[in-house]
């Protein structure tokens, strides 16, 4: 483990040298993303089930520890999208305690994950997967705010995804004409000003105009005072909520899912704030900031949280220059929560219920989803199960599934990539040594060639390819120089090979075995000290001690 891989970027800048030109400009690359964080962490909370000022508290205490604790320089943290399904699924299920304790593990598993160096796992998640599970929550995240963006008269809205749309349809007639207004005019201030005023806080600006316009109207519409009447001003002391073994084990699988989505698009940030700004973050200490960030966020009754790709974003084309930036915004976040929360009450619901449909969008990622549905079968197969179990199941479902079924398509075109021949056919792409390499053999030789990654997708070919020579050589030749990887399975085939060929009475001889195959090898009864198997160093060596073994049967040539 080296210092430096595990430093924080914030330690490192500071060693850099800080000036107060680049404080100027942390500071108002702070106040520009507290800005766009104060409306979107209230709607996230709401959408979560919790309330406005948990996401509040999360944007500042996750996003304090993820800027001072984090591996990327201009990483932002708090709550975000990919949560909203976990979150909710898990207070329904179990409370707000459950969540805690969720959040909790979480941020154990995530902070045990750096410190193996698991950091670089994220390029090995099947893109069909990510993107599959991403939109499937951008569509429950829309799902869940018709009502609020309506103003429909439902007491309960149904979890499930089709129960839902049902309860939906069947008071569509109460629907609000004041609550449609204001949700749509919001709604219409974040496009124009995104379309028309880029650099403008849309989703502050919608917040701001619906909330004066619902007051002076006095327009009958549902406000986060009168859905929420008794939120809190401040921080709240920190504490732990009651553990048990039962509730542990009641929200592991919940903890798990919430640190492998913190993980996947914490790094995924870092990566796209890598290619904006410049900078190199280091994985395996963003993961253990994200895992101390989501324990002060449970300590402190918040909400899982992780980078945010947006507000990042926004944070680097605000002239941040370092993790302070992070940490002001945080700052910002909190000042307005000592001072200015009881403001909140008057953000009117539809206006909250527009920016989630804005987050919603942003997440879906269409344009590379409807890419991805021009892929090969394999992979719409991936991104189409992935989104219906997200939408229609859940999510660690959704996730587990996809994983597992991108892993057997991946192995099932690595075992069509993975060769096992006999020779003989001209190759203009291999060496001299490799074309007709059964011609200058003698009779009671036969050679096999294994071109590719031996593991247990394409084991069985092995034996397959022996029992199709159809006769019993004396010496078996097994070329290996062009596999540089072997798994269990393919010693165990091995081990079968060799032990077929040695009841038949026959020889085996392994040419040009690489490193990686060879210390497999060594583990087993195939090693270089094994009487089973001879090895050479190449192909001519082999032909050496194929030539020996068959006048001398009963030497143990090596």
């Amino acid at each position: 483990m080296t210092t430096k891989a595990y430093t924080p970027k914030l330690v490192t800048a500071l060693n850099e040298g800080y000036s107060k030109s680049t404080f100027r400009a942390d500071a108002v690359a702070g106040l520009t993303v507290a800005i766009v964080a104060l409306p979107l962490a209230m709607a996230l909370g709401i959408a979560s089930g919790a309330s406005p000022d948990k996401g509040l508290i999360t944007a500042v205490v996750a996003g304090f520890l993820i800027s001072a604790l984090g591996g990327s320089r201009v990483q932002i943290g708090g709550p975000t999208g990919a949560f909203v399904v976990v979150i909710f699924n898990v207070i329904a299920r179990h409370g707000y305690d459950g969540l805690l304790i969720a959040t909790l593990l979480a941020g154990l598993i995530l902070i045990a994950a750096g410190v193996l160096r698991l950091g670089q796992m994220i390029k090995f998640i099947p893109h069909p997967v990510v993107t599959g599970f991403t939109a499937g929550i951008a569509v429950i995240i829309a799902s869940s705010q018709v009502k609020d963006f309506l103003g429909l008269a439902v007491d309960k809205v149904p979890a499930e995804f089709v129960p839902k749309w049902q309860a939906y349809m069947a008071a569509m007639s109460t629907f609000s004409w004041a609550t449609l207004s204001v949700g749509a005019g919001a709604l219409a201030v974040i496009i124009l000003s995104r379309k028309f005023a880029p650099k403008l806080p849309g989703f502050l600006i919608a917040v701001v105009v619906s909330s004066v316009v619902v007051a002076l109207l006095k327009l009958p519409v549902d406000t986060i005072g009168s859905r929420f009447p008794d939120i809190p001003a401040g921080l709240p002391m920190p504490a732990l909520p009651e553990i048990s073994l039962a509730k542990i084990n009641a929200v592991l699988p919940s903890a798990f899912t919430i640190a492998f989505l913190a993980g996947i698009e914490a790094l995924l940030s870092a990566v796209v704030a890598d290619g904006m700004a410049g900078t190199r973050h280091r994985s395996n200490q963003e993961l253990i900031g994200q895992g101390v960030a989501n324990l002060g966020s449970a300590l402190f009754g918040g909400l899982p949280a992780t980078g945010a790709i947006a507000r990042t974003a926004t944070n680097i084309r605000s002239g941040a220059k370092t993790p302070v930036a992070g940490i002001l915004h945080a700052v910002f976040l909190l000042l307005f929560i000592l001072f200015a929360s009881r403001l909140m009450a008057f953000v009117p619901m539809a206006a909250l219920a527009a920016i989630l449909f804005m987050v919603a969008w942003g997440m879906s990622e269409y344009e590379r989803f409807i890419a991805l549905l021009r892929m090969p079968n394999s992979d719409r197969a991936v991104l189409l199960l992935t989104f219906g179990l997200t939408v229609l199941v859940d999510l660690t479902v959704a996730i587990g599934v996809g994983v597992t079924l991108a892993s057997l398509l991946f192995m099932a075109r690595m075992a069509e990539a993975v060769e096992v021949d006999t020779g003989g056919r001209q190759d203009t792409d291999l060496d001299s040594e490799d074309v007709h390499q059964r011609d200058a053999l003698p009779p009671g030789v036969e050679v096999f060639r294994i071109n590719g990654p031996f593991f247990f997708g394409v084991a069985g070919e092995l034996l397959d390819t022996l029992r199709r020579v159809g006769q019993s050589p004396k010496v078996i030749i097994l070329r290996m120089r062009l596999v540089p990887l072997l798994d269990a399975s393919g010693v165990q085939a091995l081990e079968e090979f060799v032990e077929q060929v040695h009841v038949a009475g026959a020889k085996v001889v392994l040419s040009g075995v690489q490193a990686q195959p060879k210390s497999m090898l060594e583990r087993v009864r195939l090693g270089g000290h094994s009487d089973r198997v001879f090895y050479a160093s190449d192909f001519a060596h082999a032909q050496a001690l194929a030539l020996g073994l068959l006048e001398s049967p009963k030497s143990q040539l090596h």
